[in-house]
């Protein structure tokens, strides 16, 4: 156990008013019988302080401390428990992961862009399948540990690409392959709203029922929108 930056609660401030625990990705707050906030565990709080924003009294701050080091991964499988799979794809890898060593690739499969890509590959079949728009790699810096892992994709750009054969083509590889989900990653520019479009329109035209979640980042990096 090291000494690291962690949050720390004030229970005379804090007003139970419950906006850091939804500002927080990785689930480390919650409500305690006494309508306080309180840390989960110590290891689901990576210490970047993305809730002290949302606080309106100030209960929230960052202290360096002794205490068990953030885990990711079992911070991942407490965001899916509690939230759900967009949830967890969301749930930031920690300032060591930024810092350290470069991450590990998570792409499984080759090729990636829509154009090339058979609607039949057999790694397609009954896959968590993620649509994103070519630039939400470069944007996001963590988009490999938080988007695409245990996801295949196929990356597309509404803009500059002939998008003609787009729907049809998502439209066959969603109705033939059983895809267990289905996320779309585009940015905040207006330009990637085509994207959105086709993806519905394609999901139409399988006449599949699958829900569309759709992850927005902004030119920041920053997850803009989630839904």
């Amino acid at each position: 156990m090291g000494t690291r930056k962690i949050i720390e609660i004030d229970r005379d401030l804090c007003n139970g008013c419950g906006v850091c625990t939804t500002a927080c990705d990785e689930g480390a707050l919650a409500l305690d019988e006494e309508d306080k906030a309180v840390l989960v565990r110590e290891i689901f709080c990576d210490g970047m302080g993305a809730c002290l924003g949302g606080c309106p009294t100030g209960a929230l701050t960052i202290v360096e401390r002794e205490s068990p080091e953030y885990d990711y991964q079992a911070t991942v499988q407490h965001v899916l428990k509690i939230r759900g799979p967009e949830a967890a794809a969301v749930v930031h890898p920690g300032p060591e992961a930024i810092a350290g060593a470069p991450a590990a690739s998570e792409l499984g499969q080759w090729p990636i862009q829509l154009h090339l890509i058979s609607p039949q590959a057999p790694y397609f079949k009954g896959a968590d399948l993620l649509i994103a728009a070519d630039c939400t790699a470069f944007a996001r810096g963590s988009f490999h540990a938080e988007l695409l892992k245990g996801r295949k994709m196929v990356i597309a750009c509404p803009k500059l690409d002939d998008v003609g054969p787009y729907v049809e083509k998502l439209a066959e590889l969603i109705r033939y392959n059983d895809l267990k989900s289905l996320t779309v990653a585009i940015m905040t520019v207006p330009c990637c709203g085509g994207l959105q479009r086709i993806v519905e329109r394609a999901v139409m035209l399988s006449e599949v029922d699958i829900p569309i979640n759709t992850v927005v980042i902004g030119i920041d990096g920053e997850i803009a929108d989630a839904a």
